[in-house]
């Protein structure tokens, strides 16, 4: 979201204030205690849109359209269930040498967490049963309210796979993280050990969660009747986005807020909900690179990304890996951060065919040629792992393709980077972004693949009061156009724009539903669960 602003500080988050200068930007505390202004070109109204996709069925297309006076509308196909997530060992249900269960911390999952005695040698050990031999991926869900680092070697039958794993400080005995390895699995059981190295002992330990999907197909991948499990490997085709059968579709989601903030928020119970009682499509997983992200432990927020694509993955939700650079807003300022970043989620999900790459959020300050050398210089690093998965380049002035800048499209049809399979990227918010910003956007998608990873119905900033017909407008116009859209965001900020109410994420939910939603959220919620259209033909 761009505001006029300058930073103070109160404790540890920094706050937005009205100041002469503009730069767009989100709020990094999840309480604003100040308005931000509204941007000095944003001052128009914004966007509208319900995004309906026809329905294949005529049941589905009857559910879609408003029902007559007195006559009650048909119900929505029930939708497909999960498929099989990631199997979760308990550590409480584990075994444990020199350590206790406990649950005097929130936040775990099961009836409690183990607490490793203070020395050398102290550990967890799971059983885990394999149908066949193969990969895995295993991740620990963990807390560290140190600020030592809890090593711990990682075995598996016996096998040191990760000699003295750090298990650096989470910030609090409540902040849970995870950290996600490699394995190879045997048929039958397999002992897997997380044995503390240093006389710290280890950290807290909640769960050890396997997943024995190397693609899409294997457990815990995409099952059958879900969008990814039906849609399969996706594909730039002309100015669209297409499936594995060659047709257009539009995936129609959400975007978590940052992860080092709202992580609470992507739970097994919240995705799950996204997945079945929302019927999203894709889930947005933004990894911001400052403000107490990425560049600040990225081994954590590496891990975090592995652990959420996989899980998304599970329910059958296409996933966007957000490389949420902001400030500094010149994207080559984290270009080594983002090629150690993607070469890791490359290599490890390449097999995976619902994944898609966004690789720069919302540059801004920066001239398109700047732009467009960045991706050309990340873009084959990403082909050397991946050379099927869609890309998604962000665009000038905060991926509104430089209309908040004064330019437009022209700028990127005239100079295009130089890659396939590959859109750039559109940002909105309705209350701000007016009929300039609507009439680039529907100029633009008849010349360049565009994908919609962010809006939101209320101003930049994300705050505000919701324009919901000026977002119809715009959600109309990507369905017709069959342009993607995830909405900002999945978490219970207290902006506006944030879908749950204060307190729901800490609460546990609940997730299904309306009455824990503000109103954007139950507007976005009723706009993504209206039938999809995925020709398989």
């Amino acid at each position: 979201m761009r505001h006029c602003y300058f930073f103070k500080t109160l404790g540890k988050f920094p706050y937005s204030l009205r100041h002469v200068s503009c730069l767009r930007r989100r709020l990094t505390t999840p309480h604003a205690l100040e308005s931000p202004m509204k941007p000095l070109r944003l001052s128009r109204s914004g966007i509208r849109g319900i995004g309906t996709s026809a329905a294949a069925l005529a049941v589905a297309l009857a559910a879609a359209l408003p029902a007559s006076a007195g006559t009650p509308a048909p119900a929505l196909p029930a939708p497909p269930p999960a498929a099989q997530a990631a199997v979760v060992h308990e550590a409480e249900d584990a075994t444990v040498s020199r350590g206790v269960v406990e649950s005097n911390h929130a936040g775990f999952t099961g009836h409690g967490f183990v607490n490793y005695e203070n020395l050398t040698g102290s550990y967890v050990q799971w059983t885990v049963d394999a149908s066949k031999d193969g990969s895995a991926a295993l991740t620990l869900r963990f807390a560290n309210g140190t600020t030592a680092n809890r090593a711990m070697d990682i075995t598996v039958n016996g096998t040191n796979i990760a000699a003295a794993r750090a298990f650096a400080g989470t910030g609090a005995w409540t902040n849970w993280s995870t950290a996600t390895l490699n394995a190879t699995l045997k048929t039958g059981a397999n002992i897997i050990r997380a044995t503390a190295t240093t006389s710290n002992g280890g950290p807290n330990v909640d769960h050890l969660s396997v997943d024995t999907a190397d693609d899409p197909g294997g457990p815990g991948g995409p099952g059958a009747g879900t969008p990814a499990g039906i849609n399969g490997r996706l594909k730039v085709c002309g100015t669209k986005l297409c499936n594995q059968y060659g047709n257009p579709i539009q995936l129609r989601g959400m975007s978590s807020h940052g992860t080092q903030w709202y992580s609470q928020c992507l739970t097994s119970g919240s995705l799950d909900a996204l997945a079945t009682d929302w019927r999203a499509d894709v889930l947005r997983v933004s990894t911001y690179v400052q403000e107490g992200g990425y560049e600040s432990d990225p081994r954590r927020f590496t891990d975090l990304a592995h652990s959420l694509i996989e899980q998304a993955t599970a329910r059958g939700l296409y996933v966007i890996v957000d490389w949420h650079q902001l400030t500094p807003g010149d994207p080559n300022h984290n270009l080594a951060r983002a090629k150690t970043f993607f070469t890791e989620i490359a290599q490890r999900h390449r097999a995976k065919t619902n994944l898609i790459y966004e690789i720069a959020n919302e540059p801004n300050g920066v001239a398109w040629s700047r732009i467009k050398s960045y991706a050309e210089q990340l873009i084959p690093v990403v082909r050397q792992q991946d050379p099927n998965t869609p890309i998604l380049v962000g665009t000038r002035a905060w991926s509104s393709l430089g209309v908040s800048d004064g330019s437009d499209e022209n700028e990127i049809t005239a100079n295009p980077v130089n890659a396939t399979n590959i859109m750039y990227t559109f940002h909105f918010y309705a209350a701000s972004h007016d009929d300039e910003y609507l009439s680039t956007l529907s100029r633009a998608a008849d010349k360049l693949p565009l994908f919609v990873t962010e809006f939101g119905t209320q101003n930049s900033a994300g705050e505000g009061a919701n324009d919901f017909t000026m977002s119809k407008r715009y959600l109309d116009l990507l369905a017709a156009k069959k342009i993607s859209w995830v909405n900002w965001n999945f978490s219970d900020d207290d902006r506006s724009g944030a879908v749950f109410r204060p307190g729901t994420c800490n609460a546990g939910g609940p997730w299904t539903g309306t009455a824990q939603l503000k109103p954007a959220g139950t507007w976005i919620r009723d706009q993504i669960r209206t039938p999809d259209n995925f020709p398989t033909t």
